[in-house]
């Protein structure tokens, strides 16, 4: 598993590099956000740790630079701030999960291993067709009427136990445990924040005759959780 790690507080990126290293991680840093963006963009890493302060260039504006090249490789900011609008700025920027410091290093190596689960069993079924969606397994990717969906890695992860269960009430705490793990977001209404991303993402593709046929394709049960109707 490969990972880059961008932070200017040297201790802290020294310690991250060793804490990831003894867990098997090849771990490349970085103390700029220019030289941050650099390594991203060469790719071949399964998860990014990006702080959001940073010289030259912030995170959200490596998170942004990636995302709108098509880069959907699962991010996660580290921020000093814990205001509800920098969290949602970090989200809105294309990130994956975001973690308030000061953090317990057990926390974060959590997170990373929630960004990088691979759902799915990679030895069975590459595709699945459910309605006017495309699984593909392989490129971790999801097309609708054979348009690429622009997904964060979170995003797929949430879609994909969607597509995986169409027409089944998916509750909220079973989301949260696939998606988050046991230790679970820091924010309670995440599963409603990314639900709403999605929403947005779909609708934004949907024809005319979807739009009139339904008013989303996933449904809010209320007081349960979300149901993918096709």
């Amino acid at each position: 598993m490969r990972m880059l790690i961008v932070d200017d507080e040297v201790k802290l990126l020294r310690a991250l590099e060793q804490t990831f290293g003894e867990l098997h991680y090849a771990v490349d840093t970085a103390k700029d956000g220019e030289r941050g963006l650099e390594l991203a963009q060469a790719g071949g890493y399964d998860v990014l740790v990006i702080d959001v302060m940073l010289p030259r260039m912030t995170g959200y504006q490596i998170v942004e630079s990636l995302r709108t090249s098509g880069d959907s490789t699962p991010i996660l900011l580290l921020t000093a701030k814990d205001a509800v609008d920098d969290r949602v700025q970090g989200l809105d920027s294309g990130a994956d999960d975001y973690l308030v410091k000061p953090f317990a290093m057990k926390e974060l190596t959590a997170r990373v291993r929630a960004l990088t689960r691979r759902t799915g069993d990679v030895m069975g079924t590459k595709t699945q067709v459910v309605g006017p969606f495309e699984l593909d397994l392989v490129s971790r990717t999801v097309t609708h009427h054979g348009a690429l969906l622009a997904l964060t890695a979170k995003e797929f992860q949430l879609f994909e136990m969607f597509l995986r269960n169409p027409g089944q009430v998916l509750p909220k705490e079973l989301i949260l445990d696939r998606i988050w793990g046991f230790e679970g977001p820091e924010d309670t209404n995440a599963v409603e924040i990314y639900v709403h991303f999605l929403r947005k993402k779909i609708d934004a593709r949907r024809t005319a005759g979807e739009r009139t046929e339904r008013a989303s394709y996933i449904e809010t049960v209320r007081g349960v959780g979300y149901v993918l109707r096709v």
